[in-house]
């Protein structure tokens, strides 16, 4: 599961480098403006990214959370949109700013490589037949990037509506919800009085990832 202090040095080096820099606000669900040669490293907060299928249905690239990174630069794919799915403070860097400092490129270039493995996580649930393995799978992949230890059990410190988890999975929101329901009724998972979801068995999810 995630710790709360893994980056810290990263953290204080970002405060160090940039202590007088004004982070950017983004209220939920609102739109993230990405351009050329800026890269934007979350703060605080999570992000969402994700691409447009020719149906028009939305496809999930991945959740971008404290000190990951974010950027036009980073992709190849057209359309490509990142929202904010919580509140969030973004601090903006320059593509020059990341060169002229070896020490920051060498810590983006981790959490680049925590994106990398993260994506290939959600590439290998894709892979799966059925959809009930592949939301078992998908809720380790939280609480490994996003969970941390409770009384009640591994708290997903984020909030997908259902169509978001629909969106990641490739099925539908009510099939979502009815498996959702089943993993509950199982005591696999429990949904706390502030609307996230505790796994309360998490290794017994464990089987159903991929890594």
């Amino acid at each position: 599961m995630a710790h709360r202090d893994a980056h810290q040095d990263f953290r204080l080096l970002l405060e160090e480098l940039y202590r007088e820099r004004t982070l950017r606000f983004f209220k939920a669900g609102q739109s993230i403006p990405l351009r050329t040669q800026e890269i934007w490293i979350v703060y605080r907060g999570l992000v969402q990214i994700s691409t447009l299928q020719p149906s028009g249905d939305e496809a999930l690239l991945g959740l971008v959370g404290p000190l990951m990174p974010l950027g036009r630069s980073l992709t190849l794919l057209e359309p490509y949109q990142a929202v904010a799915i919580t509140n969030v403070d973004l601090l903006r860097l320059t593509t020059e700013e990341i060169h002229a400092s070896p020490r920051l490129a060498r810590e983006l270039n981790e959490q680049m490589a925590r994106r990398l493995r993260q994506a290939e996580a959600l590439l290998a649930l894709a892979g799966k037949r059925l959809v009930v393995d592949r939301l078992q799978g998908f809720l380790y992949l939280l609480a490994h990037e996003f969970g941390y230890s409770t009384g009640d059990g591994v708290r997903i410190d984020v909030r997908l509506t259902h169509q978001q988890f629909a969106n990641a999975l490739g099925t539908t929101r009510v099939t979502v919800t009815r498996f959702l329901g089943q993993l509950r009724d199982q005591g696999l998972i429990h949904i706390g009085r502030d609307r996230r979801i505790y796994l309360r068995h998490p290794q017994q999810l464990a089987a159903a990832s991929c890594f």
